[in-house]
């Protein structure tokens, strides 16, 4: 890769550059500048072990007592208060800060080892139980935000302060499309209630915008305005891009914008998906097996159908793609509300990785599952149905497929589920690794803004080497 030196992102330094260098120079420069997508096929730093990425984030922060970590010990001191020993001067919410007690509240849950290595989970996972031995469980996550949106933006760019490119716009930029009828980073949404999920979450930041997620609609078009106006046909439309593509080209050439290159290519990837999207999006063709191991109804938009497309879109060549299903944000009635989310998520997880594992694509294929935090060992008070608050120090999240070892458990917290005791992963750390198994080394993909080199872990971060297969 040339190193130029100066900031390749000023379009008038870049056009002198180019104007003054020609031969092999000023090609390799162009391919570098201009041809971004070029640049992305090459900039793996090793062997990946993951071509792509089906991340499933659960909305709203899944307690790890009720679903991955039980803790048997939480009986003892069940309505005791939380020692002081134990809670240390960390910080809690403004929900709970002002309850007279800090009461331990047991999970009313019972729970089953699976699998040779004896992973535990909540029985209500009937199915997640019988793919055991290809999850590798990480017990001993921990994030630093203390509330959701700050929580998820931390996730999912690195920084808890909006504005940044989120990981699947850092992975597209990386690694670019392998179908240019495609976007590289696609984003579907399921469940309902609880937090919001906003578009940020999926925007590329100061990326080029070719990079930002792509949401799919479970209804109507796919995309917004993906079908033809009345009376427009999709030849005549075709010409109108062509003819709006010129105009921006001769604006580029005057200007230099890498902005109005991303416009021609979004109105030309826009024209294209306009064939290659809905039969995509048809579950129709599926058979009758399939729909019924993802629990899916036809028709009918849920978690599972969105799992099913997620194979579909991996399938076709798309890069990354992130499952939101809310509603896992249970201040209230966390015993009655879990089993409902359990039971919406747990089928469609599990027919995903036999799925792509029956498809041969498991392999390369790295599919995560997990919120933005935890929930407190001490219970929430504010109905008479208890629920948890949010707890950053301790979380669980599983990884399957995709150069992860299979059949293992990584970390573990303290016999309250409060704090991490062993093999700590931090969210970078989580960033960090994510990006090895892709082929890209974390401190090496970066992209310059404002006059400084940012990266998805910011100065942060290390792989964990003992979660790679």
């Amino acid at each position: 890769m040339i190193k130029l030196p100066f900031d390749y992102q000023d379009p008038y330094t870049r056009r002198v550059f180019l104007q003054r260098t020609s031969g092999c120079l000023g090609m390799a420069a162009m391919s570098q500048l201009l041809g971004e997508r070029a640049l992305a096929s090459s900039v793996t730093h090793f062997a990946p072990k993951a071509k792509r990425v089906i991340y499933l984030h659960m909305s709203g922060g899944p307690s790890q007592l009720e679903t991955f970590d039980p803790k048997p010990k939480l009986v003892q001191w069940n309505g005791k208060p939380l020692p002081d020993s134990v809670r240390g001067k960390q910080r809690i919410t403004t929900m709970t800060r002002n309850q007279s007690a800090l009461n331990v509240m047991a999970s009313e849950h019972t729970f089953k080892q699976h699998g040779q290595t004896g992973i535990t989970m909540n029985v209500l996972f009937q199915h997640l139980g019988g793919i055991a031995d290809e999850m590798c469980m990480i017990r001993s996550l921990h994030t630093e935000p203390i509330n959701h949106d700050p929580a998820v933006t931390f996730l999912q760019t690195g920084s808890s302060l909006a504005g940044r490119p989120s990981m699947g716009s850092w992975l597209s930029y990386g690694l670019g499309s392998a179908n240019e009828n495609l976007p590289t980073f696609v984003v579907l949404l399921s469940g309902g209630g609880g937090q919001p999920v906003p578009s940020r979450y999926w925007n590329n930041g100061f990326l080029p915008s070719r990079h930002q997620g792509v949401k799919f609609q479970s209804a109507g078009d796919p995309v917004l305005f993906l079908s033809n106006p009345e009376g427009m046909r999709h030849v005549n439309r075709g010409r109108t891009i062509d003819r709006i593509s010129a105009l921006n080209r001769l604006k580029q050439a005057q200007v230099g914008d890498p902005e109005i290159e991303a416009r021609i290519d979004a109105f030309q990837l826009a024209y294209r998906m306009q064939t290659s999207v809905p039969e995509l999006m048809d579950i129709s063709q599926e058979s009758k097996k399939t729909l019924e191991a993802y629990g899916v109804e036809e028709g009918k938009p849920s978690f599972g159908a969105n799992c099913l497309l997620a194979r579909r879109l991996a399938e076709s060549g798309v890069s990354f793609v992130q499952l939101y299903d809310r509603g896992w944000d249970h201040h209230d009635g966390i015993t009655r509300a879990i089993n409902g989310k359990i039971h919406s998520v747990d089928q469609a997880s599990s027919a995903l990785i036999r799925d792509l594992k029956e498809r041969g694509m498991l392999d390369e294929t790295l599919v995560i599952w997990g919120g933005e935090f935890g929930r407190t060992t001490y219970a929430q008070t504010r109905s008479a149905n208890f629920g948890r608050d949010h707890h950053p120090r301790c979380f669980s999240m599983w990884m399957a497929g995709g150069g992860v070892k299979p059949g293992v458990i990584h970390g573990a917290t303290d016999a309250f589920g409060y704090n991490v005791a062993e093999n700590g992963v931090h969210v970078h750390d989580l960033q960090a690794t994510i990006m090895h198994l892709l082929g890209i080394d974390h401190k090496k993909l970066t992209y310059r803004f404002k006059g400084r080199d940012f990266r998805l872990t910011d100065v942060h971060g290390r792989v964990v080497e003992s979660l790679l297969a």
